[in-house]
């Protein structure tokens, strides 16, 4: 498990972990491949210690809690051989990465609700959200359900009758002869939404805080676990609570004379 842990926070190889443990390589490549699954399997954590395992589970709970945000991240990974059938669907972005995109859910409060079906990066945000079955799911969610999404998402609010809510789009160049308190308005609007979601940033920023997350260099197979790994384990972090570690006195060391 602890070597699964320093492998995962730090995006350490086989062969360092190895070297600080003492042990064969092949024993961590043993160990990361039983403990890593396990791992993912819990995936996110909510009130009395339930856990949301699918997007269809997020959409369950959205019925109580009726708000969330959503994005997709993407990690940079392993170039596929050259040659080999589908190598161009990592390619993603005007810079060409290759790279693997996952969507990513979390409360308004920035805990994560999911990350996982990871596609390759070459899908759009919006054709992997539909992919995932998120519009179904969300047509046949409780009225008042809400999820806050950017720009990426446009035309995801007319295919699931208002629920996920995208910003306004800018004006285009002719209508920018629009009187002054319009456009005033529309950047005002565009404000506070982005304002609203800033919170699935900050949650896709602890998520690649985490170094495997900053350019996976892995099997992509073994990538959707590793991700669904560290959302785990983040979540259980949020959801701990540390009252009681902040609030207990502090041990008083016992006093040394000091010797030159």
């Amino acid at each position: 498990m602890l070597a699964t842990l320093v492998h995962l926070r730090h995006g350490l190889t086989h062969d360092v972990v190895a070297a600080w443990f003492g042990v064969h390589r092949s024993t961590i490549t043993r160990s990361v491949a039983e403990v890593r699954p396990l791992l993912a399997e819990r995936d996110c954590q909510v009130n009395d210690g339930v856990r949301l395992r699918t997007i269809a589970d997020v959409v369950a709970y959205l019925g109580h809690h009726p708000r969330a945000l959503m994005d997709a991240t993407e990690v940079r990974v392993r170039r596929p051989v050259e040659g080999r059938t589908g190598r161009d669907r990592f390619v993603s972005g005007k810079s060409r990465p290759n790279t693997m995109k996952a969507p990513v859910l979390c409360d308004p409060a920035g805990r994560l609700l999911f990350c996982g079906e990871t596609r390759p990066g070459s899908m759009h945000d919006l054709t992997q959200a539909r992919t995932a079955g998120l519009v179904d799911l969300l047509l046949q969610a409780p009225l008042g359900v809400q999820v806050l999404a950017d720009a990426g998402y446009q035309g995801l609010g007319a295919d699931t009758a208002g629920a996920v809510i995208t910003p306004r789009p800018t004006p285009r160049k002719g209508q920018k002869s629009l009187p002054p308190s319009v456009i005033a308005a529309h950047h005002a609007a565009r404000k506070r939404h982005s304002s609203q979601r800033i919170r699935i940033e900050h949650a896709i920023g602890h998520l690649k805080n985490w170094r495997i997350l900053a350019r996976y260099h892995g099997r992509r197979e073994h990538f959707d676990a590793t991700i669904r790994a560290i959302t785990s384990l983040l979540s259980d972090h949020q959801h701990t609570d540390r009252t009681e570690i902040t609030t207990r006195p502090l041990k008083t060391l016992p006093t040394t004379p000091h010797h030159r």
